[in-house]
């Protein structure tokens, strides 16, 4: 009997105990899955809760909801993984052989990586949405909010949905006009880019909607404090910029349990093949979402994606055939840009975001790189797609793995010099 031991039941590992339940014959493989955690969150939800767009209770539910029976479910802390005698040893002192190990356990925020972040200011001068608690605290602080300067700061990259912090300032926007406050506050975009986002032709519009909706960017803002009793960040080069209200989103790592395990590189990331998803290290350890080192977005698009293609590569592994180099590092992000509208990327490692239309049928075709109302109805849509669908390791037949270039505008080849 082959053991496959997935260590996170969120996204990633969800969808992983879904598609290998399919496609092997459990007669003669099991299929175990751990996460100390019961509670399954959709993380892209947490942006619309300070704006009370969504509820609560929207954006969780049970994770033993959403994975077979056939897969056994263990709730509990994981101590450490031993890769050199191919076990993982639990909290409680059981030990899980594997034949082959898949990583799912995801990244977190850690505030404390920032000196003054963390403190008596946080929920009151300072606050988060990439936590479910600092979601519905953000909610709280917005609402007593009568103007001055709210500040939307990133410490480091990567991050998880690196476009949430820009949807985060558009809804802001929208949010404030709404109040009758936006000409009263002050908003200030704070980022160590050198832009707004990390692709060029999507800074050039979200340059141009910066401007249009009066947000200050403040760009290679490289954090080394938060001031937080004068209520400023402090650049390395010693720049500061004020603040009434900080939102923030603190530096992102791997799971301790990979720094435990000696798996990962300083954020906890462990190195993985862009294009297998194999681990460099061990060749039956996988690694999948925001878990690894990899280039592209951590975002639950992209495990989507990848989650279609490792499921090939276990079967090929443990059929001794050859793993296969398909991913090619596919994301697409609806990005809110407020007032009822969203705009959709499309992109992978070797194209950035261009615009066109991402032909889909009956419901699309979305624009590219413009906003659009239908791309706003997209976004709020995805939640259904995801507790129904995705979770359950549902095909998706109309939207491929692997980046379509049907429909886009793609720009002409660079000449090449005689």
């Amino acid at each position: 009997m082959k053991q496959i031991v997935i260590l996170g039941a969120g996204t990633a590992g969800t969808m992983m105990a879904n598609h290998l339940k399919r496609k092997l014959d459990l007669r003669h493989h099991a299929i175990t899955i751990v996460d100390q955690h019961a509670t399954h969150y959709y993380q892209p939800g947490f942006l619309f809760l300070p704006f009370g767009m969504y509820r609560p209770d929207m954006v969780k539910k049970p994770k033993a909801q959403f994975l077979p029976s056939s897969v056994r479910f263990v709730q509990e802390r994981i101590e450490v993984i031993e890769a050199e005698s191919q076990q993982v040893a639990l909290a409680n002192g059981e030990k899980l052989p594997y034949d082959v190990l898949i990583i799912a356990t995801g990244c977190r925020t850690v505030p404390s990586e920032t000196p003054g972040l963390e403190g008596e200011e946080w929920g009151r001068s300072i606050g988060d949405f990439y936590t479910f608690e600092g979601a519905v605290a953000l909610r709280d602080q917005l609402a007593q909010f009568r103007g001055g300067r709210l500040t939307i700061h990133m410490a480091e990259m990567p991050i998880k949905c690196p476009v949430a912090p820009l949807e985060f300032a558009f809804l802001a926007d929208a949010y404030l006009t709404r109040r009758g406050l936006r000409k009263q506050t002050q908003l200030l975009y704070v980022t160590p880019l050198a832009g707004a986002f990390t692709k060029v032709q999507c800074n050039k519009v979200l340059g141009h909607m910066f401007r249009e909706r009066n947000i200050e960017i403040v760009t290679d803002f490289g954090v080394s404090e938060v001031a937080a009793q004068d209520r400023q960040l402090v650049s390395y080069d010693g720049r500061t910029v004020d603040y009434d209200l900080l939102v923030t989103v603190p530096v992102n790592m791997g799971d301790p349990v990979i720094e435990r395990s000696g798996l990962g590189d300083e954020l906890n990331y462990v190195p993985t093949h862009p294009h297998t998803l194999q681990s460099k290290a061990h060749e039956n350890i996988f690694v999948i979402g925001d878990a690894t080192d990899l280039p592209s977005s951590k975002a639950g698009s992209v495990a989507h994606f990848q989650s279609e293609i490792l499921t090939e590569n276990i079967v090929h592994y443990l059929r001794g055939k050859e793993v296969l180099p398909h991913f090619d590092g596919h994301a697409n992000c609806f990005i809110e840009t407020g007032y009822g509208k969203a705009i959709l990327i499309d992109f992978n490692y070797d194209y950035e975001p261009v615009a066109g239309r991402f032909p889909l049928p009956v419901v699309g075709p979305f624009a590219l790189l413009r906003e659009s109302r239908i791309n706003h109805w997209g976004k709020l849509a995805f939640r259904w797609i995801y507790w129904d669908m995705l979770l359950r390791g549902i095909p998706l037949p109309l939207v491929s793995a692997r980046m379509s270039l049907s429909g886009k505008q793609l720009p002409a080849p660079a000449k090449q010099e005689t």
